[in-house]
C-alpha cells in the first residue's frame, strides 16, 4: 500500500530529540553535504541567509536566487560555497531563465529549498493579474520546482523544501476567487491562502515524486525577531492580532516566544537535511519535527497550543491538492510531469 499525507495520516510527531529552541548548526551536526548541490531561493536575509550559511558550512554548494542581486552580494559576501543568481519570483520569465541555464548544465539537484516569501503587503498584482502573495509565495514555488524537476530527479535521493507558515490557519484555498477580483482584499487571507497553497503543494508532490527518490516538505519556521518579513505591515494589524498592547508596543509574552534565526531556520534545515526523514515526506513541519494534525472542530482541544501551533487538515486534502495542482498549471502556463 502506497503511503502519502492525503488528509494528514502521517501527521504524527518523530520524537525528534530536538526543541523550538534548537538552532540550524544544532540539527545539521554530524551531516557531511560535501558534493551536494541546493538551490535556495530568498537566501539573502533572515532564515535564507542562515540556512545558506548553515548548508555551505556542511560542504554543500549553495546556490542563492535573489531579487537585488548588490543586496545579496553584500550579505553573501565571504560565505564559501555560495553562488548569487539573480532571480524574481514574480516574474516567470526570471524563473525560466535561471531553470534552464541550470539544467543545461546537466547536474542534479539534490536540495531545492522554497523559502522566498512577502507577507502584509496591500493589494498588488504581477504582469498576469496574479495577486503578489500568491504568486510570490506559492506558484513562484510550483513553477521553478517544476522547471527544475529533471535535476531533481537526476539526484537520485532529493528533497524539496516549501517555506510554509502558521498562517496558513488564516484561510483555506478559494478556488473560486484565488485572486481576489470579486471579494474585499484582506491581506492575511490572501498570506494564508498562498501558505495552505504551499502545504497542500508539498504533500501532492511527495506523493507523485517520491517513486523517483525525491521528497517534500512545508515548513513553518516559527515567529522569528530579526527579519524582514513584517517590513510592511500596518501597526494596526499587529494589534488586532495580540502582538502589540494599546500604546503600540510589542506584548512582553510575545517577544518572549520569538525565536532567534539560527532557531527559525532550523526546521527548514531540519526537513532538507534529517536522517529521520527518509522515508517518510508529504509532511507539515514545525519546531524541528512533524506537526501535530489539529481537529476540524475548533471545540475539541487536543492540544496545550491548538491555536498556536499545528496544521489544519484543509490543507492536507487530497482533492484540493489534486485540483490545485491542475489550477496552477493553467494559472501558470506550465505542464508539471511527474515521469
Amino acid at each position: 500500500m502506497r503511503q502519502n499525507n492525503y488528509q494528514g495520516a502521517l501527521q504524527k510527531p518523530l520524537g525528534s530529540g530536538f526543541t523550538a529552541a534548537s538552532t540550524s548548526t544544532e540539527v545539521i551536526s554530524g551531516i557531511d553535504l560535501t558534493g551536494k548541490t541546493a538551490i535556495l531561493t530568498g537566501g539573502s536575509t533572515g532564515i535564507g541567509l542562515e540556512t545558506a550559511k548553515v548548508l555551505a558550512a556542511a560542504g554543500a554548494t549553495v546556490i542563492v536566487l535573489a531579487r537585488n542581486l548588490e543586496k545579496a552580494k553584500i550579505n553573501l559576501e565571504g560565505i564559501r560555497n555560495v553562488e548569487i543568481e539573480e532571480v524574481d519570483m514574480m516574474i516567470p520569465s526570471s524563473i525560466d531563465k535561471f531553470a534552464e541555464e541550470f539544467i543545461s548544465l546537466g547536474k542534479p539537484l539534490h536540495l531545492l529549498i522554497n523559502n522566498a516569501g512577502i507577507m502584509w503587503v496591500p493589494l498588488q498584482r504581477d504582469e498576469r493579474g496574479i495577486e503578489s502573495q500568491l504568486a510570490t509565495n506559492y506558484l513562484g514555488q510550483f513553477h521553478l520546482t517544476a522547471k527544475l524537476w529533471p535535476a531533481l530527479k537526476l539526484a537520485n535521493g532529493a528533497r524539496v523544501v516549501n517555506i510554509s507558515s502558521l498562517g496558513h490557519h488564516h484561510s483555506g484555498f478559494n478556488f473560486e476567487d484565488p485572486n481576489f477580483e470579486n471579494r474585499d482584499y484582506e491581506t492575511l487571507q490572501a498570506y494564508g491562502q498562498s501558505k495552505t497553497a504551499s502545504n497542500l503543494f508539498a504533500m501532492e508532490l511527495d506523493n507523485r515524486a517520491k517513486d523517483f527518490k525525491v521528497r517534500a516538505y512545508s515548513v513553518h519556521p516559527g515567529s522569528i525577531g530579526g527579519t524582514e518579513l513584517g517590513r510592511n505591515a500596518d501597526p494596526e494589524q499587529f494589534r488586532k492580532l495580540g502582538f502589540l498592547d494599546e500604546d503600540g508596543n510589542i506584548r512582553p509574552e510575545v517577544l518572549a516566544a520569538l525565536k532567534t534565526i539560527p532557531q527559525g531556520a532550523a526546521t527548514t534545515v531540519f526537513a532538507a537535511t534529517s536522517p529521520l526523514l527518509k522515508t517518510i515526506g508529504g509532511v507539515y513541519l514545525e519546531d524541528n519535527d512533524i506537526a501535530e494534525l489539529l481537529p476540524t472542530d475548533p471545540s475539541i482541544q487536543t492540544h496545550a497550543r491548538l491555536h498556536q501551533s499545528g496544521v489544519q487538515q484543509y490543507s492536507l486534502d487530497e482533492n484540493s491538492a489534486n485540483r490545485l495542482w491542475k489550477l496552477s498549471e493553467e494559472m501558470t502556463g506550465v505542464k508539471f510531469n511527474i515521469n
